[in-house]
């Protein structure tokens, strides 16, 4: 491809997009810059501090079981106080808990440090997906999450090889240099980011237009509100929940399983920094023009090929012994995270109603966060009582499960029409027809729920749900 085209193709992919997504995406990049804690936390506990792989397991753990906890409440909040307030209170509190954690010296306090952090570092996920979902059109999703992603990996890239120097200087540096960013990340959102949670009126308007059933929300006592019971009623959500579980546990080994295996062979970490650093490079370089080349294929075979790339890229850590062979086995399980990613954050939001994002968003981050609280206590174990290889075996198993679950729950579905409008064009319809597209979005739910409910009363009729809800850029 010639410099025009690449410079044509790089204007089409970020072109439409509103100013506000921009402003959200630097404050992203800006808290990524800074990451340091769940990178170096394996590494800092075990090398710095000289405590057992099964203690930095249970810290990890301790740090997931956080995230889990807040996830759904940072839902509920991000649904009733705003997408806003949400963020500045998660990023404040996780810039202060990540400052304090660095001065633990104590296991008990660490652990429990480890913890509060884990619960203000997640809670601000739910808003940033939901605050996404509101500002871009459905048609965009995908190209915004990937951009979006793009953005946490090119912070990550740049925080992953200066952190690993850092830390042979001081861990404590880290720390503060975290809990700074972080702080910078909250300025960016106070001035620049507004408030976008829809109000009362826009959210039964909607509901209204799309022909919801009243029984979607009726037992919240008012039309079209969503109540964590109704996210867990939803049995395709939460079939799609269960998968990104599976999928989040295999990625974790990313940052729990493979710096202490490498620790233990010998590894210093500014090894591990550069190792890991490829997946962030990766994903700088390959997560557009992937996603441009995806985003018109059909989502039930690449989230299958992603899940068998995620699970045998780990499984061929078996066989490194050496900082090149274990960033090569790196790049194979990242191809499987670009090509995953996007696809199932858009799914997610295509399957959330307008009024209950944040809930649905937040029930998404709990399945991440619960494989953050399993994956550091599986692989500390594991490579505790058997060593890492066994660990790397079982993460080809759990890639090949992931990959049959979604061959099963997927092969009945239809495979929705792709529009074929280019990001340019996608931005003359305007707000207008993201309205459309949203209300559209809610009247295939609609149809979805009723299909759903004649199918428990023995209906054989074909439904709505017959249709792959994916996004498209």
């Amino acid at each position: 491809m010639s410099v025009a085209g690449l410079r044509r193709a790089l204007r089409e992919s970020v072109s439409g997009l509103p100013r506000e997504f921009w402003w959200l995406w630097t404050s992203t990049l800006v808290n990524r810059l800074g990451a340091f804690v769940a990178t170096f936390m394996a590494l800092y506990l075990t090398l710095e501090r000289g405590y057992s792989a099964s203690y930095a397991g249970l810290v990890a753990a301790l740090h997931g079981l956080g995230g889990v906890v807040s996830a759904l409440g940072a839902g509920v909040m991000t649904d009733r106080l705003g997408r806003r307030p949400t963020m500045l209170i998660a990023q404040t509190s996780t810039a202060v808990s990540v400052a304090v954690l660095g001065f633990m010296v104590d296991p008990v306090a660490i652990a429990a440090v480890a913890f509060v952090v884990g619960m203000a570092s997640n809670a601000s996920r739910p808003a940033v997906q939901a605050m996404m979902a509101d500002i871009v059109r459905p048609e965009d999703r995908v190209r915004a999450f990937s951009l979006n992603y793009w953005a946490i990996n090119l912070g990550f890239a740049v925080s992953s090889a200066g952190a690993g120097f850092v830390a042979e200087y001081s861990y404590l540096a880290g720390f503060l240099g975290e809990a700074a960013m972080t702080l910078v990340c909250a300025v960016v959102v106070f001035v620049k980011v507004p408030e976008s949670r829809p109000g009362p009126e826009t959210r039964s308007g909607k509901a209204a237009a799309s022909g919801r059933p009243v029984a979607d929300g009726a037992d919240a006592g008012r039309v079209g509100e969503v109540r964590l019971s109704t996210v867990l009623r939803d049995g395709r959500f939460m079939s799609v929940i269960g998968l990104s579980f599976v999928i989040s546990l295999i990625f974790q080994q990313g940052y729990v399983g493979l710096p202490v295996a490498m620790g233990a062979d010998g590894f210093s970490s500014s090894d591990f920094g550069t190792a890991i650093a490829v997946n962030g490079v990766l994903i700088v370089v390959l997560q557009i023009p992937v996603t441009r080349f995806i985003e018109h294929r059909d989502p039930r075979r690449l989230l299958v090929v992603s899940a068998l790339l995620a699970g045998y890229g780990f499984g061929l850590t078996a066989f490194a012994g050496s900082v090149a062979v274990y960033a090569l086995t790196i790049c194979v399980w990242t191809v499987a995270e670009i090509v995953n990613s996007p696809i199932q954050t858009g799914l997610v939001v295509r399957l959330s109603p307008v009024q209950g994002r944040g809930r649905y968003q937040g029930m998404y981050t709990m399945s991440w966060s619960a494989a953050a609280l399993v994956a550091p206590l599986m692989s500390g174990q594991v490579i505790d009582r058997f060593g890492a290889q066994w660990l790397w075996g079982a993460c080809a198993v759990l890639g090949t499960g992931a990959a049959l679950g979604y061959w099963l729950l997927m092969r009945h579905l239809h495979e929705e029409p792709v529009p074929t409008s280019d990001g340019g064009a996608a931005a003359a319809g305007g707000r207008a027809g993201s309205s459309r597209a949203e209300n559209a979005e809610n009247a295939e739910r609609a149809k979805c729920a009723e299909s759903e409910v004649g199918a428990r009363n023995g209906s054989s009729a074909p439904s709505a749900s017959g249709h792959m809800p994916v996004e498209t850029g």
